[in-house]
């Protein structure tokens, strides 16, 4: 990704935060006064980051490139963001520096840490997942949870691997799958902003968010937002077509470098926790595609 590139993503993301903090949330006071745009103007938050208001319109306008660190979070403070947003500003901020040839990651792979890993939790469902959101590999319940209609290979076959921000906005199975659909599609966007700041030379990744924003309004209309989320752990509603609803905590385990691992768990005891059982149970006896509902007459 060429300069200006990073620095329109830098300028596009303090612009948006601005406009979504109102005066009255930052502490600056109105005095009644009627505005044209509800968001804090360039001055305030300069005013509030203690900066001045030239150096700050240059900042987002792109003209100044050599904002340090300590700038970077007394902005990241005046916006009120959090830990993960003010991590993704300083991203985008080094982004821009000059970057010499050959820098774009490499293709990523599923260590056998990680295999034996799914294969050792068969009662919780399992993915690998990648800096795309590319499943890299699943455990049986991982697959049948999460993905069920789509073949069991499907992780092992380039061609066909799925990547769960796709499946989320554009697979119908997927968006049936969440109760509250737009809660795990926020969630979904937040991740890829984040990865789109770590990763500024991944063309796949860059590819794969241009595809979203030309298939999906939706996705359109959240990745205007610049919301950042780093979705470690969140809790969602599922209505699985083998086994009803359940209530699945979805945990993002991180070992360093590299794919992370997705694991949902439910609360001990709970109806979810019996239903994830029996969906267990169901893919040991049956052989048919998992996301064919049982006929229980």
């Amino acid at each position: 990704m060429n300069a200006t590139a990073r620095t329109v993503r830098l300028g596009d993301f303090l612009q948006a935060r601005r406009s979504q903090l109102r005066p009255e949330e930052a502490g600056v006071p109105t005095y009644g006064e009627r505005r044209r745009v509800p968001g804090l103007r360039r001055e305030e938050l300069a005013l509030l980051a203690g900066v001045s208001a030239s150096y700050y319109t240059r900042l987002e306008q792109g003209h100044s490139l050599n904002a340090s660190p300590q700038v970077l979070d007394a902005i990241a403070r005046a916006l009120r963001l959090d830990e993960s947003e003010r991590r993704h500003l300083h991203d985008l901020a080094n982004a821009r520096q000059p970057r010499g040839r050959g820098r774009r990651p490499g293709p990523e792979r599923v260590v056998e840490a990680a295999r034996q890993l799914l294969d050792g939790m068969p009662d919780l469902p399992a993915i690998v997942v990648g800096r795309r959101s590319d499943v890299l590999a699943w455990n049986r319940l991982g697959h049948a949870l999460f993905a069920g209609h789509l073949h069991p290979d499907a992780p092992d076959r380039p061609a066909e691997r799925p990547a769960m921000a796709r499946l989320v906005f554009l697979d119908s199975h997927t968006r049936e799958l969440y109760a509250d659909w737009p809660s795990k599609a926020r969630a979904a966007v937040g991740t890829l902003r984040l990865r789109a700041g770590q990763y500024p030379d991944d063309p796949a990744l860059h590819a794969l968010i241009g595809e979203l924003s030309s298939k999906s309004p939706e996705f359109a209309t959240m990745w205007a937002d610049h919301r950042v989320k780093a979705g470690h752990i969140a809790t969602y509603g599922m209505r699985h077509p083998l086994v009803g609803p359940l209530t699945v905590t979805q945990q993002t385990l991180s070992h360093g470098p590299g794919p992370d691992i997705l694991v949902g768990t439910t609360a001990a005891g709970s109806p979810s926790q019996a239903a994830l059982a029996l969906l267990a149970q169901l893919i040991t006896h049956d052989t048919a595609p998992v996301g064919t509902p049982v006929n229980t007459h």
